[in-house]
């Protein structure tokens, strides 16, 4: 079985929907370390963040599955 970065690598160059996960994901970590700088967030600020990183884990969460898919993919055109 290939490890986990190879399959990545592979992933990437076939799912568009991986690639624009992985983008979405690094852009809301990007968000979080500015929001992150506020010492003392306003309740608008709490609530943004509260959804960036929601969004995040729903990506995070699709990410795992579509690599769990694809792994499943791999295995059974082998057999």
């Amino acid at each position: 079985m290939e490890d986990i970065e190879s399959l990545i690598k592979s992933l990437r160059k076939e799912s568009d929907e991986y690639r624009k996960l992985e983008k979405s994901h690094k852009e809301y970590e990007e968000q979080l370390q500015e929001l992150d700088k506020i010492k003392y967030p306003s309740a608008e600020e709490t609530i943004e963040i509260n959804r960036i990183k929601k969004l995040k884990l729903q990506g995070k969460d699709r990410m795992k599955a579509i690599l769990n898919e694809f792994k499943k993919k791999l295995e059974s055109a082998r057999v």
